[in-house]
């Protein structure tokens, strides 16, 4: 990593910024992407930081249950994929890379050791994100609790027709799970 030149002071301004920070993007998706997962806790197991050299935190990824549920009431399990944050300073080193190749790679090894396939959702830039196979091909037809562009609601999964073409997003509940049966 870069020699970092910062004051103590300023890196832990950084530090409680990184804290605070819901998504590195346009508060109106901030908004919907916390309103997709609200009420319910991140997934230990897929969610990590990231330390510099001098193991001060650079970034930060959350992954969340959260469900699509379709006309008929029926909900589909997802994982939301973020915020995937990276301290302003540290962008552009690899961080957000980093994370969410150990995020990915948790939930594709959880699938080889017999873990259910379930499909993973963001909302993000297509063009960043089509390197880990995310695509809104198959999002046409959803919808989110707020505003959001339909070409950034973005799906990973290795087989689309699982889910339903259409349904609203939301938080995997204990009422989602009654409702699944």
């Amino acid at each position: 990593m870069v020699n970092d030149t910062r004051s103590h002071k300023q890196r832990r301004l950084e530090h409680r910024m990184v804290n605070n920070m819901e998504y590195s993007g346009d508060g109106r998706h901030a908004r919907t992407a916390y309103r997709i997962r609200e009420g319910v806790g991140h997934l230990p197991g897929l969610s990590f930081a990231a330390l510099d050299d001098d193991d001060y935190l650079a970034g930060s990824i959350q992954l969340w249950p959260v469900a699509l549920t379709d006309p008929k009431g029926r909900p589909h399990p997802l994982i939301m994929v973020g915020p995937v944050a990276v301290m302003p300073g540290r962008q552009g080193e690899g961080f957000g890379k980093a994370l969410m190749a150990a995020s990915l790679g948790a939930i594709d090894a959880a699938f080889e050791d017999g873990a259910p396939p379930y499909p993973q959702v963001m909302i993000g830039d297509p063009d960043y994100y089509d390197r880990w196979d995310f695509t809104a091909e198959h999002t046409g037809g959803w919808h989110c609790p707020g505003p959001f562009e339909q070409e950034r609601l973005l799906l990973r999964t290795g087989n689309p027709a699982i889910l339903p073409p259409e349904g609203m997003l939301g938080p995997w509940t204990p009422e989602t799970s009654q409702a699944a049966g």
